[in-house]
């Protein structure tokens, strides 16, 4: 429950948009424990990785930024904390199966 406060008060406080994006190692620190502990630990109350979990949140706030805004996807892309947009674009495929602009059109059309 920590992590996962952790996790969404990361981008409600627009930490985000001053650091990089969230990593595991990040969250260990903050939490006071080791990344290998703190990714055992979510992926037995989850069944997911640490980095999987982040990722997932990482992607639901995308979802909801691409749809209900005008911002561009590299607006969005340093809004989560991306330093290239390139790099978002390339975990949103992976994860959703479409880039962030044919998302848009789907979601919108």
């Amino acid at each position: 429950m920590r992590f996962e406060r952790l996790v969404s008060d990361y981008f409600r406080n627009g930490d985000a948009e001053r650091k990089v994006l969230l990593n595991v190692q990040y969250c260990a620190s903050q939490l006071g424990l080791s990344p290998n502990y703190l990714s055992d630990l979510v992926k037995k109350e989850t069944g997911d990785t640490a980095l999987g979990f982040i990722h997932s949140h990482v992607i639901d706030l995308a979802k909801t930024e691409i749809v209900a805004t005008d911002r561009t996807m590299s607006e969005i892309a340093y809004w989560l904390g991306f330093q290239y947009s390139q790099h978002f674009t390339r975990l949103f495929k992976r994860e959703v199966g479409c880039t962030p602009n044919e998302y848009r059109s789907q979601m919108l059309s």
